[in-house]
């Protein structure tokens, strides 16, 4: 009898739970998710150092430092791959570029590491986004479905947010997947064109904190039309 209340409760707990995550708007949604990811509001002014290791299949390994100081403005990134190391250094409007430690390369070193300040600002961009997640979705440029989805994905129920976002700022449409009982960010997922299944989906599993925030350990990069697996990144502290 006691194991049989015990199963009331607790269902009655998971309906209660799964009732409130549905009847959240999509602010709301986002809300709590921020809240898990990052409780104290530290992203803003963020200004640390963390590590990330990309390993692809048939590729080198890619280890990639980065630096952020958000209220200076600077970003740093430090890469090494096939026994070369070349660094970007943003500054405000300025940006230096070396390689093995010289600013001294040849156009076609520059072509085979991709040495511009394009790229460098694009590495800026694409780090600040996908480790800042879920709080840049506040971003400007950045609108939010009003709608809350409901989704099954590899086997588990997830409470979903769909984003789009201006053209200046992205084409891609974004799904975001959150657990409904914490609101951790388990998967995210974007498409060129939605109708053709293009684009990709991203696990991510495990947690390090950084400064406060929870950011993903680990983040699986799979192609959405063929489930084809195309490499793993993993943050580390410093």
């Amino acid at each position: 009898m006691k194991k049989y209340f015990f199963a009331l409760l607790m269902l009655g707990v998971l309906s209660v739970s799964s009732l409130s995550a549905q009847s959240l708007s999509a602010d709301e949604v986002l809300e709590k998710a921020i809240a898990f990811h990052d409780p104290n509001g530290n992203w803003e002014n963020l200004n640390t150092t963390f590590k990330v290791v990309m390993e692809t299949p048939s590729r080198p390994k890619r280890t990639s430092i980065i630096g952020v100081d958000f209220p200076q403005q600077k970003f740093t990134l430090n890469v090494e791959k096939k026994g070369n190391s070349y660094a970007y250094e943003l500054d405000k409007g300025s940006c230096e570029i070396t390689l093995n430690g010289s600013e001294d390369f040849s156009e076609e070193e520059a072509e085979e590491f991709q040495l511009n300040c394009e790229r460098g600002n694009f590495m800026k961009d694409y780090y600040t986004y996908l480790y800042g997640l879920p709080m840049k979705l506040n971003d400007p440029g950045t609108h939010l479905d009003p709608k809350v989805y409901n989704k099954t994905f590899k086997g588990k129920k997830y409470v979903v947010l769909k984003v789009t976002y201006d053209a200046e700022v992205g084409k891609d449409t974004w799904y975001f997947y959150f657990d409904p009982a914490t609101y951790a960010m388990e998967v995210y997922q974007f498409y060129h064109d939605e109708s053709k299944n293009d684009g990709e989906y991203i696990l991510l599993e495990g947690l390090e904190e950084i400064n406060g925030i929870k950011m993903p350990k680990t983040r699986a990069w799979h192609m959405n039309k063929d489930n084809k697996y195309l490499g793993t990144d993993t943050l580390e502290k410093i």
